[in-house]
């Protein structure tokens, strides 16, 4: 007995070691997520704090010194920007947001009607217009740009405000958001209940989905403001005066020119910089609706 009681002693010290190491072997795997998202914002970041600093430097500094080592010429950059073909600049700047802005906007209100109508009203061929926008999520922008431009063209709208922003007054991949959101947080119920009150479908939709449906529709806007304000390809098909260039196609000029010209690699850096910072803010400014509006909806419940 007592050598059978000696023998089992080792296998229980055992047991108990294993039982000891698997929480650290699970502490290592749970790092390992922790670590690809690190390195994955590292090369996200990476690029931006390039362009952060190099946007502090001189001509001369800016092929001279250790790359991220800030220079002593924004002030100066910021300055010859500024002044350069009296602004032109900041008339890139304005054209990119009355493109993404009103884009943006006029696009969430066709998102809204749209998800909330495949979302609500049941009518034939419904599932069939749906996935008709699904493939347009799927479909490369390339593809549609020259048959957008062949419209317009038509119509006589090309090197026109009109032809940069009516081609993003509909966005596939926001009715689709919009319907789903829809359909998860404007219950059926509760529409039935304002028809039983004799409410219009306009008044349902305008006092009652619509504020159920907000938090979804900044997120249409977000993506959609991010999206026209980084688009290259349309403005550099329809638009000709580089008085209408939006910022991402002006920066691309000076890009062009600075070929020739190596001064202006500076001003297409500080530019840069300038462009990215009110994609910073609203992403900040809707960051803080979002927890306002979650917040909201717990004191309510």
């Amino acid at each position: 007995m007592s050598s059978l009681a000696v023998r089992e002693a080792p296998s229980a010290a055992g047991a108990t070691g294993t039982a000891r190491l698997g929480p650290r072997r699970r502490r290592r795997i749970a790092w390992i997520p922790t670590l690809t998202l690190l390195i994955g914002a590292l090369y996200t970041l990476l690029p931006v704090a390039w362009v952060v600093i190099a946007s502090t430097k001189s001509g001369r500094e800016l092929f001279s010194t250790f790359t991220f080592l800030p220079g002593t010429g924004f002030a100066d950059n910021l300055s010859d920007l500024t002044s350069y073909r009296d602004g032109v600049y900041w008339t890139w700047m304005g054209n990119s947001a009355l493109y993404a802005g009103l884009g943006a906007l006029l696009s969430t209100v066709v998102s809204s009607f749209s998800g909330y109508a495949l979302a609500t009203y049941r009518f034939r061929g419904r599932e069939t217009v749906f996935n008709v926008l699904l493939a347009g999520v799927l479909m490369p922008p390339v593809i549609l740009a020259v048959p957008q431009y062949l419209l317009l063209a038509q119509a006589d709208l090309t090197d026109s405000y009109w032809s940069v922003l009516l081609p993003q007054l509909l966005s596939p991949y926001g009715v689709y958001l919009a319907r789903i959101y829809a359909a998860a947080a404007v219950p059926a119920d509760v529409v039935e209940a304002g028809r039983m009150d004799g409410a219009s479908e306009w008044r349902i939709f305008t006092r009652i989905a619509l504020p159920m449906m907000v938090p979804g529709l900044v997120t249409v806007f977000l993506f959609q403001f991010v999206a026209v304000w980084n688009n290259f390809l349309l403005p550099y098909i329809m638009l000709s005066d580089d008085e209408k260039f939006p910022i991402t196609l002006g920066l691309y000029t000076l890009l062009e020119q600075g070929a020739n010209s190596p001064a202006l690699y500076t001003l297409v850096i500080t530019g840069a910089f300038l462009a990215v910072l009110p994609l910073v803010v609203l992403f900040l400014v809707v960051q803080r609706f979002w927890s306002l509006d979650l917040l909201s909806g717990a004191v309510k419940s």
